[in-house]
């Protein structure tokens, strides 16, 4: 299947790929601390675009991510998902996003 603007690609809990691998229950974690700063909220906002409604995401984070929160609100303003803190810090934030729309 070709990814074109009438057909994104999603991300799913169950992987039909080929590597033989597939996502534990519940949703995927995406830890961003391993991600460059220069690219780390292009990361997430390319994963959150790739979530189908009623699948989700958990970012793992060293701080609180309130400047991400932000520019989700901005970017996903339909109140696309539901985002639920699940650990708050010190060292280690997790955040939930839940595709709602």
């Amino acid at each position: 299947m070709e990814y074109t603007e009438a057909n994104p690609l999603t991300l799913t809990q169950k992987s039909s790929c080929a590597c033989g691998e597939h996502d534990a229950e519940g949703f995927p974690e995406l830890d961003v601390r391993v991600i460059p700063h220069a690219i780390r909220h292009a990361t997430i906002f390319g994963a959150l675009d790739s979530l189908a409604v009623g699948s989700g995401l958990v970012i793992i984070a060293n701080h609180a991510p309130l400047p991400l929160l932000a520019q989700v609100d901005q970017r996903y303003r339909d109140g696309a998902f539901e985002i639920t803190y699940l650990t708050e810090g010190p060292e280690e934030w997790k955040v939930q996003f839940r595709r709602e729309a």
